[in-house]
């Protein structure tokens, strides 16, 4: 008992000291539970972690006390900041109307089944949902014994189908080929990726009909594929004369390809697809279960990139295939790009409903949704009918009835009614439901939307998100005003403070140069040649088609991407440098070399002025501040920090 009351305290106090304030300023205080968030986003190693803490310190006690000076001035009023806020919430909500728990469990799954690929052989025998007993027991004895026969090992499916079809009900048989996550509907998924090889499931039961499924067999997954292909087309009725006509033609151009031709311009000249002909055959990229498994067993023979296929046929006719690109589905959630192409695909999946329903069922809970039992469903439903008879709410005895309240607002009848016009008069979203399906949907929606527009109160993360967007769209205004917007404008006091640090402000060896910038190094090489033979700077950028930018300036050496500036002289042409993330290339030739300590004139030295002047009124501003609002730190909570 002592043992559990000391765990009680020590939960206690740990609570207790988090939520203390680390520091105030004014009245306000920012809380260790504050700090440390933000302190945690943007810390990086260190060796002296007091050291660390302390710098931060200073740097989120400035920042808080430039926000407090931006409320004195209401500029979280402002229209635009209003509006900034409004649009950053709509862009980041919806990440947060998600058990975040159940989704990430169910990306993970999608991941760990995306290694391989399953080999599926499909039995169907359709049902209608209001079948009589008797064609329900039928249906469901064909299918037991079909299972039963598959059991024995036999392999013949469509002659195993056509029995059972010739003593139950129809079966159909199908080898699908390969699939893998997300090919099929999630409960189909469910029960394939359960089997082991050469396994048989049990029936599966569907809206229309009773479904088997074999495990053929299984690989690791053929990954994703990016080719271009050429297509010579064949009709459904095509003859025997059309296909050896067609054929013959498709080993043409594959001789012509296999002799240099070139693949992209054939496809543009005579591939039939012209979804893709004109993009030189490329199509996109496509994964296990995305083509007819004829199709796909013969471009994932192909082995590396740019082998080109001999020409086969499928039902569309003769193909020619390009490897372009094949790369291995990710192991772990690493990759964003692919992270965020699953979770797309996921949205639009059965699979996200058990994170939706979950996630429903807990803020009904946090929201403290009531339904007003007074008010029966048999009311709501009459009105509603009425409403859509009449294609207009009117006034009804429901209409001022409360029907659902939550912590901070009442639903009232008048809300339901009008749902139900908007939905029942939608022939895009009117599905026929019933009115207790519509009532459902009602009340899940206003449940969500309840939850959307109070979500600050419910999720802390959204909070601060939010708080750091606004803080920061007011720092900035604030900065704007108090600092930056002086600096630059304020040219009588730059001067005034240029010629107060006139010493500061003097070159380091420098130089006169021409500066060449452009599109790739065989442009700049080009250009080289162009300026040595005496071409004038200007004329060269202008006859380039934009292909090269040239200025003039003087720079300091230290600023020049050069190797070697010891032995620079005039008239120098440096080698071509290129920008490894856009593959332009730039070079410069000296014109004039200066010695170090010149002094700098205003204008060259405005750069630099106007960036220490900033600091200067910056610094002045924020000791001001620090008058009016004194900041005090808690050395207590502090210390609790280095623990």
């Amino acid at each position: 008992m002592k043992y559990f009351f000391l765990l009680l305290v020590l939960s206690f106090f740990s609570v207790h000291l988090l939520s203390q304030p680390l520091f105030t300023y004014g009245n306000e205080k920012v809380s260790k539970e504050e700090f440390l968030r933000a302190y945690n986003k943007n810390k990086t190693p260190v060796d002296d972690k007091e050291k660390s803490l302390r710098e931060y310190l200073e740097l989120y006690s400035k920042f808080k006390l430039k926000v407090k000076a931006a409320k004195q001035l209401r500029l979280d009023t402002l229209q635009q900041l209003k509006y900034d806020l409004q649009n950053f919430s709509s862009q980041v909500e919806e990440g947060y109307m998600n058990d975040e728990k159940i989704s990430n469990a169910l990306l993970d799954e999608v991941i760990e089944r995306s290694q391989k690929d399953i080999h599926i052989i499909h039995f169907y025998t359709p049902l209608a949902a209001g079948a009589n007993a008797a064609d329900s027991a039928k249906t469901s004895k064909a299918m037991e014994e079909l299972v039963a026969e598959l059991q024995k090992g036999g392999t013949d499916y469509a002659a195993i189908a056509n029995a059972i079809s010739q003593k139950y009900v129809a079966v159909t048989a199908k080898d699908i080929g390969y699939i893998t996550a997300l090919s099929l509907p999630y409960g189909m998924e469910n029960l394939v990726y359960g089997l082991q090889p050469g396994t048989i499931s049990k029936p599966y039961r569907t809206k229309n009909g009773l479904h088997v499924f074999k495990n053929a067999g299984e690989r690791k997954s053929a990954g994703k594929w990016k080719i271009a292909q050429i297509l010579f087309t064949l009709p459904p009725d095509a003859s025997a004369a059309q296909i050896k006509e067609t054929e013959k033609k498709a080993d043409s151009v594959y001789a012509l390809l296999k002799a240099g031709a070139d693949f992209g311009e054939m496809a543009k000249k005579i591939s039939e697809d012209r979804l893709t002909a004109l993009n030189g055959g490329e199509m996109a990229e496509f994964g296990t279960g995305k083509f007819d498994m004829p199709f796909e067993s013969k471009v994932f023979e192909l082995e590396k990139d740019g082998d080109i296929s001999k020409p086969f046929s499928t039902t569309h006719g003769f193909h020619i295939v390009k490897r372009l690109q094949q790369h291995a589905i990710p192991a772990d959630k690493t990759d964003e790009t692919f992270v965020a192409a699953l979770k797309q695909q996921m949205n639009k999946d059965a699979r996200m409903n058990i994170a939706k329903d979950k996630f429903l069922k807990d803020i009904t809970a946090l929201t403290n949704y009531k339904r007003n039992v007074l008010v029966k469903d048999a009311e709501l439903f009459r009105y509603a009918d009425s409403v859509v008879a009449n294609k207009t709410v009117k006034n009804y005895p429901v209409s001022n009835k409360i029907i659902i309240s939550f912590t901070k607002e009442n639903i009232k009848g008048n809300a339901w009614l009008n749902f139900v016009k908007d939905y029942k008069l939608n022939t895009d979203v009117y599905k026929q439901e019933t009115n207790k399906e519509l009532l459902d949907k009602f009340i899940a929606t206003t449940i969500t939307e309840y939850y959307r527009k109070h979500l600050d109160e419910y999720n802390s993360g959204f909070k601060y998100q939010m708080q750091e967007f606004k803080e920061g769209n007011m720092l900035f205004e604030i900065m704007e005003r108090k600092v930056w917007a002086r600096a630059s404008e304020d040219s009588i006091e730059l001067k005034k403070y240029y010629d107060a640090h006139k010493a500061s402000y003097k070159w380091d060896s420098s130089a006169a140069i021409l500066l060449f910038n452009c599109s790739d190094s065989s442009v700049a090489r080009k250009a080289i040649a162009e300026v040595k033979n005496g071409k004038d700077w200007k004329k060269i950028a202008e006859e380039s088609d934009g292909k090269i930018q040239s200025d003039s300036g003087r720079y300091e050496l230290s600023q020049l991407q050069l190797q070697n500036t010891k032995d620079i002289v005039p008239g120098f042409i440096s080698s071509p440098v290129t920008n490894s993330g856009d593959n332009t290339a730039s070079f410069v030739k000296v014109l004039q070399l200066f010695p170090a300590n010149q002094q700098r004139s205003f204008n060259d030295a405005r750069g630099l002025v106007i960036n220490e002047y900033q600091i200067y009124l910056e610094d002045k501003w924020v000791a001001e501040l620090k008058k009016q609002y004194p900041v005090k730190v808690d050395e207590g909570v502090f210390k609790s920090l280095l623990k």
